[in-house]
C-alpha cells in the first residue's frame, strides 16, 4: 500500500507520497518524482503509482509542504532562473533523494529521478550537483545557468514539446550532453504544447505514452 511520510530539510518538514512494488523482490531500484508548480497533486501521485507498477520504489516528494504554496513557488522559480544549481529547492531534491536511497528495500546505487516544469528544471540541477542519481527524465524543463554545468550530469532522457519555450532548452541539453559525451535521448514532440504529459486541456496522450515508454527504456539500462 503507498505511504504517506515526512522528514527533516534544513529545519523544516518536507512530506511525500511512497509507493512500492507490489511483490517484494529485495532490493529495487528507487526514482524520486518531482512535481510542477502545482505541487504534490493526484496526476504526480498517479506518475508514482505508475512507476511502482514497474518495478520501482517512487517517493513524490511534496517541495510546497507546510508552506504557502504561492510564496513558496515563486521563491522556487527565482531560484531556477537566478541560482539555479544551489537554491533551496535543490538542496531539498537532494535530501529527498537521500532519503529514498536510505529506505527499507531501496538499493541505493540505483536511484533515478523524473520530473515535471519546475521538477523538470529541479531534477537537472539534481543531476549536476548529486552523484548519487544515476538517470533522470526531465519534461519540459529549463537547464541551468552556466549550461556548462550539464557536462556534470549522469544520462538524460527528456521530453519537450515543439510549441512551447522549453523546446529549445531540450536542444540546447542535447548539444551540451553529446559534446560532452554523456549518453542522453532527448525527444522534441511535434505539434504538442507545454504539460503534454499531465492531466489537463494540453494532454497529449500518444506523445505522453511514447515519452514514458522511452523512460522506462532508458532506466532499465542506466538506474
Amino acid at each position: 500500500m503507498p505511504e504517506e511520510l515526512q522528514f527533516p530539510s534544513e529545519g523544516r518538514l518536507l512530506s511525500g507520497y511512497l509507493a512500492r512494488p507490489a511483490v517484494d523482490r529485495g532490493q529495487a531500484p528507487g526514482v524520486l518524482v518531482i512535481h510542477e508548480i502545482f505541487g504534490l497533486t493526484g496526476g504526480i501521485r498517479a506518475v508514482a503509482d505508475r512507476l511502482a507498477r514497474a518495478g520501482y520504489v517512487a517517493l513524490a516528494v511534496d517541495l510546497f509542504a507546510g508552506q504557502n504554496r504561492l510564496v513558496c513557488m515563486t521563491r522556487m522559480l527565482s531560484g531556477i532562473f537566478l541560482n539555479s544549481l544551489e537554491h533551496q529547492g535543490v538542496r531539498d531534491t537532494r535530501r529527498a533523494l537521500e532519503v529514498l536511497g536510505e529506505l527499507p528495500g531501496v538499493d541505493p546505487s540505483r536511484l533515478g529521478a523524473v520530473g515535471f516544469c519546475m521538477g523538470g528544471s529541479l531534477a537537472i540541477a539534481l543531476a549536476c550537483t548529486d552523484r548519487q542519481v544515476k538517470a533522470i527524465a526531465p519534461y519540459y524543463g529549463f537547464n541551468p545557468r552556466p549550461l556548462e554545468a550539464v557536462r556534470r550530469s549522469c544520462p538524460v532522457v527528456g521530453s519537450y514539446p515543439e510549441k512551447d519555450v522549453t523546446a529549445r532548452q531540450g536542444e540546447a541539453l542535447r548539444a551540451e550532453l553529446d559534446a560532452a559525451d554523456i549518453p542522453n535521448d532527448i525527444k522534441i514532440y511535434p505539434g504538442t504544447r507545454h504539460s503534454f504529459a499531465n492531466p489537463g486541456p494540453a494532454f497529449d496522450a500518444v506523445a505522453s505514452e511514447d515519452a514514458w515508454n522511452r523512460v522506462m527504456a532508458f532506466f532499465d539500462v542506466y538506474v
